[in-house]
């Protein structure tokens, strides 16, 4: 089912304009290199040999992992037309898939269908997907499959889905002390278990946040952020003036839990949800849960401002922290970037 969604909305190939392969010189004369369906989205950035390149991707659908270094920093991916449904990188493997040379499964991280340590990055206009399902592989126990695993500073996306289940997105840091920057605007993101979590400083503005339906006989099905924030970091996920829709029924699905990874235990997780319609698939009594019993989601930094929706109704006032209209005063996208101003 996933498979066939990911194809709909795809168009005709777009002619005459210069393709990976085809005409290098005048490609890299104009610092741009196009791809279509054919080529290689990892081939392309490979030949970026320096930074101010553009990659522009033609409509179609490519099955590949594309992996950025951190030396393919400045640079722009960005789909031909403004429609993300027309561009499509997309991969299947998830935490538990065995690599092909033997060497182990790929892990969380390493399943990323798309992958970046590149500073200064741009995505525009493009579906990154993980189409692995857990129907398929009865077999497998690590179930997580990401779609984007992003790890570099002032890392930047407009207009980009995010399609997957368990955890579609992995806003990370280049280091454990790395206070690494990424910027989120008019995104769509979509999944169940945790699917946005990380210890980024990751501000979404004007996105759109959606649980999916799980064919599950247990509540909750799924929780949407899960962030990570190291304890020195004052700012962890932020979410502004979005929206957050459930395919689920009422209440199946928890806003966050924390997470404290095992190999760093000193996290203090960070959550601001504000000016954001929470529709009714979030439980409102309850919003939020534990991840692990030592960790009580009560000690970690979750709190909500001037959100609307029936998710978002305080009919526990304990159970939804609220910050002061001065607090939030701190808690915007300036201060959470800083001196980067994405274009957006």
């Amino acid at each position: 089912m996933r498979r066939r969604t990911l194809l709909t909305g795809i168009t005709g190939i777009a002619g005459g304009l210069v393709a990976v392969g085809a005409t290098p010189a005048i490609a890299a004369a104009r610092r741009v290199l196009h791809v279509r369906p054919g080529d290689s989205v990892q081939a392309a950035v490979d030949a970026v040999d320096g930074p101010g390149w553009t990659i522009v991707v033609h409509p179609g659908t490519y099955r590949e992992m594309v992996k950025l270094p951190a030396g393919k920093g400045e640079l722009t991916l960005r789909g031909a037309t403004h429609d993300p449904r027309d561009a499509v990188i997309v991969y299947d493997n998830a935490n538990g898939t065995q690599k092909p040379d033997g060497s182990g499964t790929y892990g969380t991280a390493g399943s990323a269908t798309f992958t970046s340590a590149a500073p200064g990055l741009t995505v525009r206009d493009l579906t990154l997907a993980n189409d692995w399902l857990r129907a398929d592989h009865p077999e497998i126990t690590g179930t997580q499959a990401v779609a984007a695993y992003i790890t570099g500073d002032r890392s930047s996306f407009e207009n980009v889905r995010f399609l997957a289940h368990q955890d579609t997105l992995f806003v990370d840091t280049t280091a454990l002390d790395a206070f690494d920057r990424q910027y989120f605007h008019r995104c769509y993101i979509e999944g169940d278990v945790d699917f946005v979590f990380g210890r980024a400083t990751a501000v979404f503005e004007e996105c759109h946040f959606h649980t999916l339906q799980r064919d599950v006989d247990f509540t909750p099905k799924g929780m949407v952020f899960a962030p990570s924030t190291a304890r020195a970091n004052p700012y962890g996920i932020l979410a502004v003036r979005s929206r957050i829709t459930s395919g689920a029924e009422d209440g199946a699905y928890k806003l966050a839990r924390p997470w404290v990874p095992s190999y760093e235990t000193t996290a203090w997780p960070s959550l601001v949800v504000r000016d954001t319609r929470i529709g009714p698939g979030i439980d409102p009594v309850a919003p939020y849960t534990d991840m692990r019993e030592a960790y009580p989601w009560q000690t970690m930094r979750f709190r909500e401002y001037r959100n609307s929706g029936p998710g978002a109704v305080i009919s526990v006032p304990e159970n939804r922290p609220q910050l002061a209209a001065a607090e939030a005063e701190l808690h915007t996208k300036r201060t959470y970037l800083g001196d980067w101003c994405p274009r957006a």
